[in-house]
């Protein structure tokens, strides 16, 4: 008979012939650290996505206001990170970070928008 330990901590393994795991910790241990690389490079990128859209609430808590890139820079706004684009039948693309959204004017000017309902 073969002898079963467990994957995490080594502990010999009794029960059912296809228990990997002596406890609901050892598992978890074994998972989280499976998973680590990833879960710091996922978690690092959301928290920058968070701050783009607290810097865009701050910016623009009306619904819809210019400002200067500059501006946006100095809020610690990361432009290389974002959800999704929106482009319109004329062409013009919108930055969406979630629900808070920019366009690129001229000037390096920015005007900042909430997502209607109709933009998918």
């Amino acid at each position: 008979m073969e002898t079963r330990n467990c994957k995490e901590c080594g502990q010999k393994l009794t029960g059912r012939k296809d228990q990997k795991f002596c406890s609901d910790y050892c598992r978890n241990t074994f998972n989280n650290g499976l998973n680590q690389d990833a879960t710091k490079y996922i978690r690092r990128i959301n928290n920058i996505l968070r701050k783009n859209r607290r810097v865009l609430i701050g910016l623009n808590p009306k619904g819809k206001v210019t400002v200067d890139g500059i501006t946006l820079a100095e809020e610690g706004f990361n432009f290389h990170y974002f959800t999704n684009v929106y482009v319109t039948k004329k062409g013009a693309r919108y930055v969406f970070c979630y629900d808070q959204g920019y366009i690129k004017l001229d000037n390096d000017q920015y005007m900042l928008v909430h997502k209607q309902d109709y933009v998918k």
